[in-house]
């Protein structure tokens, strides 16, 4: 009979352990990308020194558009200095209701994809289903002029469409009345949560609709509403809040979504940045 000594088989579990964790493989495996509001208070000051920031920490790719004092061409062209590219841009109910024609060109000079709207119009605290109808009438008719022009209209959720409707939200209502062909969605995972829905749940439920992805986290135990809006310390780093942030990537991965964008809100985006890099980059599977 084979015999093995305690120290021997001590050294064994150890290389057990070692080969295992070797063999587990990255959670995070896109692009690094990062929303341009993180460096809300940044931009004002110098846009260069910002996008030298954002290069730093090794972000290739960065939602939104030229900041104040520049012209699109030329933010476009500091990026392209620096590697980094735009998949998508932001811009406003309004605008790309109003002028459509506007926002395309500047997507089109940016390289962009996508085109996502966050907010839709509406009384404080008072999101109804006229409000809802009223946007998915804009959102198809807006969605087909930008696939006509080769891009792709998102909605990003921003937590007051998670109110009840019939036998499920708002949000249901305004998903399943939009044409996939011309309305996707971009799905902020801390005001999903904030709004009273399961990020991956809704990930699973909706599949292919949703293209891009906020990597944001909810200070534990916070509890939301439908205001669309809570203070800026309750936006913690990945991973230390109430989201379970590896079964959302899960989800989001197979679903399809391509790119992730870190959007900090808090007023500590200069460290907490830093450390929900170092989170995601660890993740394993």
């Amino acid at each position: 009979m084979f015999r093995i000594g305690y120290s021997s088989f001590l050294v064994l579990l150890a290389s057990v352990g070692f080969v295992c964790a070797q063999s587990r493989k990255p959670l995070y495996t896109f692009p690094l990308g990062v929303e341009s509001y993180t460096y809300r208070a940044y931009f004002p000051k110098s846009v260069t020194a910002t996008l030298d920031t954002i290069k730093a920490l090794g972000f290739t790719e960065l939602e939104g558009g030229a900041p104040k004092g520049v012209t699109t061409e030329e933010f476009k062209k500091m990026l392209d200095e620096r590697g980094i590219k735009v998949p998508a841009t932001g811009a406003g109910y309004e605008q790309i209701v109003k002028d459509p024609e506007s926002v395309i060109k500047n997507a089109k000079i940016l390289g962009a994809s996508y085109v996502m709207v966050a907010w839709i119009p509406h009384e404080k605290n008072n999101f109804t289903i006229d409000n809802a109808k009223k946007a998915v009438e804009d959102f198809n008719r807006v969605g087909k002029i930008l696939k006509d022009n080769g891009l792709t209209f998102c909605y990003h959720n921003h937590g007051y469409e998670f109110g009840p409707y019939q036998n499920g939200t708002l949000f249901d209502y305004i998903v399943q009345n939009t044409k996939p062909e011309y309305v996707s969605f971009e799905m902020d995972i801390l005001w999903a949560t904030h709004g009273g829905a399961d990020p991956v749940k809704l990930l699973n439920k909706y599949g292919s609709r949703w293209k891009l992805m906020h990597l944001k986290d909810l200070k534990k135990g916070i509890k939301g509403d439908l205001s669309g809006g809570t203070p800026p310390e309750n936006d913690v780093v990945l991973g230390q809040g109430q989201i379970d942030m590896p079964a959302v990537l899960k989800a989001a991965k197979k679903v399809g979504i391509k790119h992730y964008f870190i959007e900090d809100e808090s007023n500590h985006e200069d460290t907490q940045v830093r450390q929900s890099i170092a989170y995601l980059k660890g993740l394993t599977e």
